[in-house]
This record gives structure tokens, sequence and C-alpha cells, in this order.
């Protein structure tokens, strides 16, 4: 008789067995007490995850961010990174793209390219993805306060390819709370920004049904200097203005629940990382069923994104950033995330080179194929400790909630900067940790090396390229019916001083007639003005 298993996997399937042959069960744990308090995976309150099989059934998106110099340059580096089996794409942009400012704008001299890629026109947006099926490959735009554009340009581009809108899958992160109270790119006052926040989500509802319009982020307010119960609480209070809004339009939750895409950090302190991902499913899910009356499982469902934490790389001994994100990767798996970026060791000095970016999506790939740790659903479940952190959190995130609320709302909150404050407070009692030496960082306060290692290679951006840029910019304003765009532009603004008038579609149309990012954000400052705070 042979040893062998009685069902094989084919080749193309995967093999949920250890390598001396035992067989990994797709589920742990007894029936009463726990699993009974904790539920099973797929149901409500999802503290286990939001689909049954999890990761037996599909593994996580692997989506790491990049975007630097030009689109053609990013371009390669997207084709590069889907060579080496990435499964997604998430884009990076530079600082006058993420404010709307043209290339040959003044207060973009020095920036252009720096930070991620520019994408000032439909042109630049074509050549981003030249090459990419776009009905066939998820994107992430990770854009903000100009998220209507740049989904309008991407919108107009798949157009062009004969790609419908209702075929494109992927994110637009579109958080612009988040941006006042942690990350600084607004332009506008919160009313009319919130007002662009939900004209994308409602025409997206309706034309892309397939596309995420908004990506709720923890991620930013965790790299602004929160603790783990405020990026969670904070992030729900904004999903949840962003959800009355759309309700005062008239939309239902059960349209807008399952459309909500969550984005957060992952730090250092492995345990409780993990613990807050099961926490806040659970408190999410509450939210949606008992505050929101969503009936739907998919609107009681918390779908999140994870990046490993930039702001845990060190400049010192940058090679032990690899085992950083290595670990901070691990427990973004194990607490159940849908998709992942991992950062690259050398992200604390200058921008990824191939090889450090390689070596990041590697580390996804290995845990996905060599550690077995997606074989079974949930496996850190009973685990006391885990336990009794999830619980702690949703304790802690529940109550800081409660008090978000009972001030007024975000909304109010953030107009008043209260949030800002609190991150603030909580960033100087970290730091004050790290100094006094009462938290031990390897390489920084404890276990330096007397010599400093040789740091790794740096991709560094051509100072020729911001010329480059505006060169093509005035090609592309040479080359258009300059009169169509003025109209489009001039059409959008006497939209944008109707507040029921949905300005996405205008944005569209800008864009279709070759409008400038810069021109059309021009044109909305003229409106709504600018924010500065306080």
């Amino acid at each position: 008789m042979s040893d062998a298993p009685a069902t094989s996997p084919t080749p193309d399937a995967p093999d949920f067995r250890t390598p001396s042959g035992a067989e990994i069960q797709r589920y742990y744990g007894p029936e009463t007490p726990l699993s009974g308090a904790l539920g099973t995976a797929g149901d409500y309150p999802f503290t286990r995850g939001i689909q049954k099989t999890m990761y037996r059934g599909r593994l996580w998106t692997m989506r790491q961010y990049a975007g630097f110099g030009t689109a053609k340059q990013t371009n390669q580096r997207f084709r590069w990174l889907l060579e080496q089996g990435q499964t997604g794409l998430s884009t990076a942009f530079d600082l006058p793209t993420q404010i709307g400012l043209d290339a040959d704008d003044p207060k973009a001299k020095g920036e252009v390219g720096r930070v991620g890629v520019h994408i000032g026109t439909i042109d630049d947006m074509d050549e981003l993805f030249e090459g990419i099926p776009l009905d066939k490959v998820s994107t992430s735009l990770t854009i903000n306060s100009t998220a209507s554009v740049l989904l309008a340009f991407y919108v107009a581009v798949a157009k062009k390819r004969g790609v419908a809108p209702s075929a494109l899958q992927g994110t637009l992160q579109n958080d612009i709370l988040k941006e006042f109270i942690a990350r600084g790119t607004q332009v506008f006052p919160v009313a009319p920004s919130l007002r662009l926040c939900a004209d994308a989500m409602e025409w997206s509802f309706r034309n892309a049904p397939r596309f995420h319009p908004i990506s709720i982020s923890g991620y930013h307010i965790r790299e602004a200097g929160s603790d783990a119960v405020q990026e969670v609480a904070f992030t729900f209070a904004n999903a949840e203005a962003y959800l009355k809004a759309l309700g005062e339009r008239g939309v239902s939750v059960e349209t807008s629940g399952p459309k909500l895409a969550f984005f957060f950090g992952c730090h250092n302190h492995f345990l409780e990382e993990i613990a807050k991902f099961r926490a806040a499913r659970r408190v999410w899910a509450r939210i949606m069923k008992e505050d929101f009356g969503a009936t739907d499982p998919k609107a009681q469902s918390l779908r999140f994104h994870v990046q490993t934490c930039g702001s845990t790389l060190t400049g010192q001994q940058p090679m032990n950033n690899a085992v950083r994100v290595a670990w901070q990767a691990l427990a973004a798996v194990l607490g159940g995330a849908q998709s992942l970026h991992t950062n690259s060791f050398d992200e604390a000095l200058a921008l990824p080179t191939e090889e450090s970016a390689q070596l990041a999506l590697r580390t996804q790939q290995i845990l996905a194929h060599e550690t077995g740790v997606p074989a079974t659903v949930d496996p850190v479940a009973g685990a006391w400790a885990v336990e009794a952190l999830t619980d702690e959190l949703d304790r802690r995130i529940t109550e800081t909630l409660k008090r978000l609320r009972a001030s007024g709302g975000m909304i109010k909150l953030v107009e008043e900067e209260v949030p800002q404050r609190e991150i603030q407070e909580s960033a100087y009692r970290y730091q004050q940790d790290i100094e006094s030496g009462r938290r031990k960082i390897v390489g920084v306060n404890t276990l330096r090396l007397d010599e400093p290692a040789k740091g790794p290679a740096r991709l560094k951006v051509s100072p020729k390229l911001e010329a480059e840029q505006v060169a093509r910019l005035k090609a592309f304003r040479k080359s258009r019916d300059s009169k169509a765009a003025a109209a489009s532009v001039a059409r959008l603004a006497a939209a944008a001083e109707n507040a029921k008038d949905n300005l996405f579609p205008h944005i569209l149309s800008a864009v279709e007639s070759r409008a400038t990012l810069g021109e059309i954000f021009a044109a909305l400052r003229g409106v709504f003005g600018e924010h500065h705070a306080r």
C-alpha cells in the first residue's frame, strides 16, 4: 500500500500539508466555549476573518507601493514588479500632484517627481499605465485632495482604450479627513473637501461598481505618531462621517458599506498588532450593524490593506529593517489583511532600489508559499495573550469612539484640531520613551555600532527630470484645443457654485477636454478658497 495521501493536490493547487506530510486542517478550536465567543470566520462579528476560508481560498493581494520621477520611469517599475509576481499595483504621487499643482507652477519647484510620480495630464496617466491591461490589473491610487481628478484621469485613459468604468478594479484612497488630521496635503476647507470626496464615491457606486472609491486610512494617523487605539478609533470616526455624508445624499449603507476599504499600518509590537486587526473587525461589524443598521454581511465586513510602518525603519543599520518588515508582514497576515505592502529596507534613506523592492516583495512571497501560515484560518485564535489583547483593544477603541461622538463627531473635532493635538501628544510620549531608553530600538538607542556600516545603494532622481516634465507639459498644452479645455474648466467652476451638483462628471469632462490638474484645481480654489491650519 502506498504511503501517499489519498488525495494529492494538483500542481496548480496549494498543498495544505507540512513538509513531513501532516495535513493542516482548515479550522481549529473547540466549538465551546471559545469559538462560541469568537464566532467563525466569514460570520458576524468577523473576529476570525471576513471569509470562511481566508487564505486557503485566495491569498492576500501583494500590492507594493511604487512611484517616482516620470510616468515612464514608474511604468517601468510597475511592469518589473508585475514580472516579479506582484498581484496588484499601488501608485505613489509626488507632492505637486497631491496638492493640485502643474509641473511649471513656481510652488512645485524642486518637488516634481521626488516623493512619487508626477501626473498632471491625461497623457501622463496614459504613459503611467502603458502596456498594463486596466481591465485585468487591480490598481490603487494613493491620492486624497486631488483624488477626484486622478480618478478622472484613470477613467478617461481606460475609456480611450475601450475599457468601461464598470470593468475597472482597484482602490482610490480619497480619505480627505485624515489629511487634516495627520498628513497636511489638504487644499480646501473641510466642507468642500468632503464634498469632492463624496462626489467621487457617489459616481463610482453607480458607474464603477468593482472599484473601491475610498480607502479610509489609519496608516497615516499611525505614522504621524498615534498609538494603536487612536489609529483605529480615529479611522472609524472618519468612516462614520463619510457614511453620514453619503446618507444625506440618499446613499444607503447597504450600497456604500460593501465598497468601503480601509488601510492600516503594522507597527513593531507583534502581539498588539495582530490583536488590533482582529479587534478592528469586531468593532466595525458592531458599528455597521448596531449604529447604521446594515444587514448585508458585506456591509458589516472590514476589508483592509496593510502597509508595514515606515516610521519604524531606521537609517542606522538599515539591513535590520528587512527583519522588522518580515515580522510586521507576518503580524498583518495573522491579523487577516486582504492586501499587503512590505516596505523596502532602504526607505529610511532614499527611494527603494530594484534590489530592495524585490526583497520586500519576496518577503511576502516566502510568507505565502513557504511558511504554511496561510493554510489555516486565524491560526492565533485561542491564544490567551492574543485573545486578551483583542478584548482589551476592542474595549479601548469603543470607549474612544464614544468620547469622539459625545464631543460632536469628527468633522467638528477636525475643524477644532483636537485629534491633531492628541496625535502630537502621543508621538511626543513615544519619542520620550526612546530618548530615555525605556523603549529599545536596535541600532538607535541600543546595540549601536561604533563604526557606521556601509549604507545600501541609493536610487536617485535626476535633477533634469523637472525640466523634462515642464517641457512635456508645454507640448501637451500646445497640442490641445485650448478653448475647449478652458470652456470645460469654466463649466466646472460654475457647477462648484451649486452645492448640490456632483462635480465628478464635470471633472471627467474637463480631463477629457485635456485640461491639466493645475488648471482644474485653480478653478476650484477660486470657488472654495484654501484651508490654512491654525
